[in-house]
């Protein structure tokens, strides 16, 4: 990734922990909004989403992220939107939302987390090669996402411009974009997040979101 920040140590709370796998849900929520109406977004956020979907064993928890909370930090804006703290935009919590209901349903599929991990070991070769951010990684993270996790029959509606939609390479980066949505809401999940604690866990939310700053 271009412009690295050094390694921070990871949070021990599990708060902060599911706090930063969360924020890559929604950056990933607010980066497909972006994408789909202005044609482009931000390149730290773009570049910590793509590297964390391509890089299949990564060393330590804090090394998915790149290492800094900052990587995370649209992400983490958006999560002040979900504890109450500011407005947020609709679609990018049904995106977010949605993601984690895809990813509750891959959980469930054996045989697709199989298939999902041989196409994902597959990309990581052709991004040590080209780039993690080269056209012909994500056209295969796009392919990927569209294999697997488009096939069920909960699928992401994405608005936006149509011209945006239509555009070369939009749809790929898309799917890429949701394909490393699902990857941190996984990650959420084995730092145990669970859905019934954003409703009802909220405090410990905002006190990680705290930390994070």
């Amino acid at each position: 990734m271009s412009n690295a920040t050094p390694i921070h140590r990871a949070p021990d709370d599990p708060a902060s922990r599911q706090a930063l796998a969360l924020a890559g849900v929604f950056q990933a929520a607010s980066l497909v909004d972006e994408l789909t109406r202005n044609g482009h977004a931000d390149q730290r956020s773009w570049e910590t989403l793509i590297q964390a979907t391509v890089d299949t064993n990564p060393p330590s928890f804090e090394a998915i992220y790149g290492g800094h909370p900052n990587n995370l930090r649209q992400g983490l804006e958006m999560l002040e939107a979900l504890v109450g703290r500011k407005q947020g935009s609709p679609v990018i919590m049904r995106y977010g939302f949605s993601l984690i209901l895809l990813m509750s349903k891959l959980r469930k599929n054996t045989a697709m987390l199989d298939a999902l991990g041989e196409s994902l070991d597959r990309v990581q070769h052709q991004a040590a090669h080209f780039g993690a951010t080269h056209e012909n990684v994500i056209a295969n993270l796009g392919e990927t996402y569209q294999e697997t996790l488009s096939t069920f029959k909960h699928r992401i509606v994405v608005q936006g411009d149509p011209a945006m939609l239509q555009s070369p390479m939009m749809p790929e980066r898309v799917r890429a974009c949701l394909l490393a949505g699902v990857r941190f809401a996984l990650l959420w999940h084995q730092q145990g997040g669970r859905r019934w604690k954003l409703m009802f866990q909220r405090s410990a939310l905002r006190r990680a979101l705290d930390d994070l700053r």
